[in-house]
């Protein structure tokens, strides 16, 4: 199998299961383990076989930005760092979406969200993260009057 035959395959593999992520329903456990764990660990194994098979010889590494640039010319070793990030993402991704699901957050408003997570990685986490913190924090009771000598607060 060439790589680019490879990268069409798991990319294919990654979108099915983004697309069940966005579009599906989640009420069922079953459902959502296909985009939280079938996918990631499929894409896994891909990248453990890439790994083992291809890595030992290879040139570069990662202890300076100059050796993973030569580690990465490798077309092996690129489509298994594409691959690193095809399963990371869509692992990150789901959990978020369930995470989102428990804060509240609407699934129109969790579609663009997990959109730019599959595109962006780390900045859709970012969104994510701050869209959940600002609607528990909104539903944090606050304080209405001095709590001297008294132990309540607004429920």
């Amino acid at each position: 199998m060439t790589p680019e035959l490879l990268f069409s395959h798991v990319g294919t593999a990654a979108m099915a299961g983004w697309a069940l992520l966005i579009l599906g329903p989640r009420r069922f456990a079953w459902f959502n383990a296909i985009p939280l764990w079938v996918i990631p660990a499929g894409l896994s194994a891909v990248y453990a076989a890439l790994i083992f098979s291809r890595f030992s010889g290879m040139g570069g590494g990662f202890d300076s930005l100059d050796n993973v640039a030569i580690l990465m010319s490798d077309r092996w070793a690129l489509l298994a760092g594409w691959v690193h990030y095809l399963a990371f993402d869509l692992f990150v991704g789901a959990v978020m979406a369930v995470r989102m699901d428990r804060a509240g957050v609407g699934r129109l408003v969790q579609a663009p969200i997990l959109l730019s997570t599959f595109m962006l990685g780390p900045l859709g986490f970012l969104i994510a993260a701050l869209v959940e913190l600002g609607l528990r924090a909104a539903m944090i009771p606050t304080q209405t009057r001095s709590l001297k000598g008294q132990a309540h607060v607004a429920a």
